[in-house]
């Protein structure tokens, strides 16, 4: 339990970033958390460390890195998403208890995450006879939802270039309108399928699957965000319209058009 604690303790202070401004709980804080743990992690199982799980955490590493700095240069170069990111609930001062709950929500929600391989290998540890084929299958389903979403925001970034007023429907923007968003969801998938292999007990099947529906929901609530963006910016526009109604939002092929109604994913 002491290496719970331990991780529990690094997410709380590379986190605590969110207190510099409100809403890096979610992102640049998110990024560095992830990166964080993962790391730590690797330290602290490096005696049962196996090749699919270092791979995993490799990737997760690369992944909360690569967000925290394209957040960063994104705030720097972009003056539409500085004017999103600084719009006034999220600049106006928040009452400190509120602060902590977020703080220590998010904390909490990275730690169930990351869980996964970290029972796989502190369940190793112990003897139990882990599946290394789960961990392999998990890591690569992780690493393709990690190239999904660095192609996509490459493409989106391309795209935006060209025609920065046009909506994106190209690239892999032509099968999902939220690739990125998916391929997160695809990495997320990748890192709890490990519990399969990991003789997991009740508890830690319930802290993985609470960080797993968790980060899911996370996902999207922000397709719901930049769905009602969109349509202020494009709603008038027949061929978004068009286009939006033959695009899934998040998961291809899964007709699943809009989350706009659902005011229960408002985060």
């Amino acid at each position: 339990m002491s290496y719970l604690l331990t991780l529990l303790a690094i997410s709380f202070v590379v986190s605590a970033v969110g207190w510099v401004y409100f809403i890096y709980f979610f992102s640049i804080g998110y990024g560095l958390s992830i990166s964080a743990l993962a790391v730590a992690t690797a330290v602290i199982f490096s005696d049962v460390m196996t090749l699919p799980v270092a791979i995993l955490e490799g990737v997760l590493f690369i992944y909360g890195i690569r967000l925290a700095l394209y957040l960063l240069l994104r705030e720097r170069r972009s003056a539409s998403y500085k004017k999103i990111l600084y719009q006034p609930e999220n600049t106006t001062k928040k009452p400190l208890f509120a602060m902590f709950m977020i703080w220590t929500s998010c904390a909490l929600l990275y730690i169930g995450q990351m869980s996964p391989a970290t029972f796989y290998l502190h369940n190793l540890r112990e003897g139990l006879a882990v599946s290394e084929a789960w961990a392999w299958a998990g890591a690569i389903v992780a690493a393709i939802g990690v190239v999904i979403e660095m192609v996509a925001d490459a493409q989106k970034s391309a795209a935006k270039r060209v025609n920065a007023s046009r909506f994106v429907s190209t690239g892999l923007y032509r099968i999902v309108r939220c690739p990125n968003y998916f391929g997160e969801v695809l990495m997320w998938t990748g890192s709890f399928i490990i519990c399969f292999g990991a003789c997991c007990t009740l508890w830690q099947w319930v802290i993985a699957a609470l960080g797993y529906v968790g980060i899911v929901y996370v996902m999207f609530s922000g397709a719901r965000r930049l769905e009602l963006r969109q349509q202020e910016v494009y709603g008038d526009d027949p061929e978004f319209q068009a286009y939006i109604h033959r695009r899934p939002l998040i998961l291809p092929f899964v007709p699943i058009y809009s989350v706009a109604k659902h005011t229960w994913l408002k985060g």
